[in-house]
């Protein structure tokens, strides 16, 4: 990094990109945090030791970050946003993790002129397995880029686009993502209980199945049709279970139309 870290917002989202950023070698001198409630103030402080402050005001006048990154949620950047439009100078970016919120939105707020990086992460991140992609006005430079880069890789994998417009598919596909993969195992529970198994073992059994079957999926060279034939037998119970899940009506078509739906309010939050 070519100087300090702002970070606005250290909840969930905020809090785990702190910690991998601090874990993978940022200095806690460098990273200052922006946390209005004070009991997470307190908290952040006390675990990490780095400067945190209620807002922007207390932060001091001569600073100048690398990057401003606004973890805070979407409804609440209209107040937050404007006070850090006194950091918008060419060595600074402005980095953004807010659903919702466009590059024309900052570049009005903080002028035309700011460097700014919009990315969508998702809730993995907070066990460093988050995967995020983003894209880049053009006022950030490569090295400004590969060091945005770096930020999201602290918490995982990131991926780039061109077409910012694609970040509202990004936004239904990977950043709801996780809530489906956690309904699954909410609807596999439910289930095995209408199967006759006991509540808790049903639960349990639904739980490490998926998390299990997402760290053989992560580690696996194979595709997933290719593990999930190699679950099948021909006629078997597998199998049977899958005629009804891959039915005209069954998981593809329910999901092309929830992603569909998604994506599309995504577009309206943009406005």
């Amino acid at each position: 990094m070519n100087g300090p870290l702002i970070l606005v917002g250290c909840g969930k989202m905020g809090g785990a990109m702190l910690a991998g950023w601090l874990e993978q070698g940022i200095s806690a001198s460098d990273v200052h945090a922006v946390e209005p409630a004070a009991p997470l103030a307190d908290e952040i402080r006390s675990r990490y030791g780095i400067n945190v402050v209620g807002g922007a005001d207390e932060l001091a006048a001569d600073l100048t970050p690398a990057f401003v990154i606004f973890a805070v949620k979407p409804q609440m950047m209209d107040e937050a946003a404007p006070a850090y439009a006194r950091f918008a100078n060419p060595e600074t970016v402005f980095l953004s993790i807010a659903a919702g919120k466009p590059i024309a939105y900052f570049e009005n707020i903080l002028g035309g002129n700011a460097a700014i990086v919009r990315a969508m992460p998702n809730t993995p991140a907070a066990v460093g397995r988050g995967i995020s992609v983003a894209c880049v006005n053009g006022h950030v430079t490569d090295g400004q880029r590969d060091m945005a880069h770096g930020l999201l890789e602290a918490v995982g994998e990131a991926a780039w686009v061109d077409d910012e417009d694609l970040l509202d598919a990004v936004t239904a596909l990977s950043g709801g993502g996780p809530a489906y993969v956690f309904l699954l195992v909410e609807v596999m529970t439910e289930a095995g209980i209408e199967a006759g198994l006991p509540d808790v073992l049903a639960a349990h059994l639904a739980r490490a199945t998926v998390a299990g079957s997402g760290e053989l999926l992560r580690q696996a060279p194979e595709t997933p049709d290719v593990l999930r034939k190699n679950v099948t037998s021909p006629g078997g119970t597998t199998a049977e279970a899958l005629r009804i899940l891959m039915a005209d009506d069954g998981w593809q078509p329910l999901m092309t139309r929830a992603i569909a739906a998604a994506t599309a309010r995504s577009r309206e939050l943009a406005g």
